[in-house]
């Protein structure tokens, strides 16, 4: 498995390639395999591509012809969707007709899922700009009239195709920025307003410093992998045809940049990518055991003590790809099998979306078989299971949890009160301090955290922390897992 993203890249590609096979499932979001570059061998790169563990593409046009091409390979291959569209290069000559085709080409088969790659290219300027920018306005109406997502392009053209999007209000179409070029703040306003950005193999390149910090700075929740191929080859294929199956290294390059495994990215922008295109789910049933690094963590239940204001499961129960809606809660056995059923990881975490300690018994029968095995255990709680059960449940957790992660969140008791609506009121807080100060007794490690609300003295908390003799954690806002 893979341990430590971020080391030397032959060993993190050589663990990718053990990991992809029986585990990831990339989707390729920007190809155009539809073209006479792909004509002789398209049998044989598919199979690559399925090697590889790419097991959906998206094929997009950029002129009528490309865009007929486009929806006749999706209809014969169960795996190939496509998105139709005109590239700005050939905007001038886009007439009424060309728009009337297009959307009758959304109509065909079931398998156009966007509209693209439509946008602006100020670098050739093959278009007149102005054809350009009114071409790119009436696809975003189109798109909008189709209920269908776009695919931009943008090429030396920031600052217009952000104006035209927020004019024409494109957030409420939504899509993509295919190949992003910008910088980190134009990706987070793209974000804001709604659109995927999708990184392509150039983020390979060891000089492409503002991809990287784009990839850093962005949430992988927004973000999408593509080849854009036969162009943009990745390392070491640079210079070369480019092909669906190497999206796995774009793939391992972000995973590198944002500290994840391969694994996990794969996941994840698999489920970006099937959310924006409206195309086939991959399995989004709940999740007991779930990997994320390679850390297990387990989903016990969906109960809490708090209803912090915070907390992201009240918009959505998926966190990093993984679906944690619990039906019923599981019981030890089921618990014991999902362990059963993952490979070798790092620590199991009790975490999930609720608070473990609500089940005390079942955490401690779990953890009383995993130290039997040898391996390290953590808890992550809001630090309430003492009033919740009406004891120190502290003594009990001693020689069975090597580490705690305890939500502190608060340095005094009215901010406590506010952010996380704890049943308890001002006690809440004090029995918090309380469990921090008397965890040391009974736990190896013991760290409080604080989530980085928009407002919150963060220094305050950690300076709490320190008097109360225990690690400190900041966890980024709206960011999970």
């Amino acid at each position: 498995m893979i341990k430590h993203p971020g080391r030397d890249s032959g060993v993190f590609l050589r663990e990718m390639a053990m990991t992809r096979e029986d585990e990831a499932v990339l989707i390729d979001s920007h190809a155009h395999i539809h073209g006479n570059e792909f004509r002789d061998d398209i049998e044989q790169i598919l199979q690559r591509a399925a090697d590889a563990g790419v097991k959906k593409i998206i094929t997009v046009g950029a002129d009528l012809e490309s865009s007929v091409a486009a929806v006749e390979l999706a209809a014969r291959y169960g795996n190939i969707f496509c998105a139709v569209g005109v590239h700005p290069h050939d905007a001038a000559g886009v007439s009424d007709e060309t728009f009337t085709n297009i959307a009758d080409m959304t109509k065909s088969n079931g398998k156009v899922v966007a509209i693209g790659e439509v946008g602006l290219d100020f670098y050739r300027d093959r278009s007149p700009r102005d054809i350009q920018e009114s071409v790119f306005r009436r696809f975003i109406g189109m798109a909008r009239e189709l209920n269908l997502p776009l695919i931009i392009h943008d090429r030396d053209a920031h600052e217009r195709v952000m104006t035209i999007l927020r004019e024409e209000k494109g957030g409420e179409v939504g899509g993509v920025l295919h190949c992003f070029s910008g910088d980190l703040a134009m990706a987070r306003e793209c974000i804001d307003m709604g659109f995927y950005i999708s990184i392509p193999g150039t983020v390979t390149y060891a000089n492409n410093h503002l991809l990287h910090a784009v990839v850093r700075g962005v949430k992988i929740e927004h973000l999408l992998v593509e080849t854009d191929c036969p162009y943009l080859s990745p390392i070491p294929h640079r210079g070369k045809r480019n092909e669906p199956s190497f999206v796995s290294l774009t793939a391992a390059k972000v995973a590198e940049l944002k500290g994840l495994s391969f694994t996990d990215v794969a996941r994840i922008t698999t489920l970006n990518c099937e959310r924006l295109f409206r195309i086939a789910s991959s399995d989004q049933s709940a999740k007991i055991a779930y990997r994320i690094r390679n850390s297990l963590y387990l989903n016990i239940t969906n109960r809490c003590s708090n209803r912090c204001t915070f907390c992201a499961k009240f918009d959505d129960f998926t966190v990093k790809g993984h679906f944690l809606r619990l039906d019923r809660e599981p019981s030890v056995s089921e618990v014991m099998q999902a362990i059963d059923s993952e490979s070798a990881c790092d620590e199991v975490v009790f975490c999930g979306y609720g608070e473990p300690l609500i089940r005390l018994d079942l955490v401690k029968e779990v953890a009383i078989e995993l130290k039997r095995r040898g391996l390290r255990t953590r808890v992550n709680t809001d630090g309430q299971a003492n009033l919740v059960h009406g004891r120190n449940i502290l003594p009990e957790l001693a020689g069975l949890i090597d580490s705690i992660s305890v939500s502190l969140n608060a340095a005094d008791a009215a901010t406590y009160v506010r952010l996380c609506n704890t049943p308890f009121g001002e006690a809440g807080f004090q029995a918090v301090c309380e469990f921090l100060r008397d965890a040391k007794k009974y736990i190896p490690q013991v760290t409080a955290s604080a989530v980085t609300v928009p407002g919150l003295d963060v220094a305050a908390v950690k300076q709490l922390a320190i008097i109360l003799g225990v690690d400190f954690r900041e966890r980024e806002y709206a960011e999970v897992g």
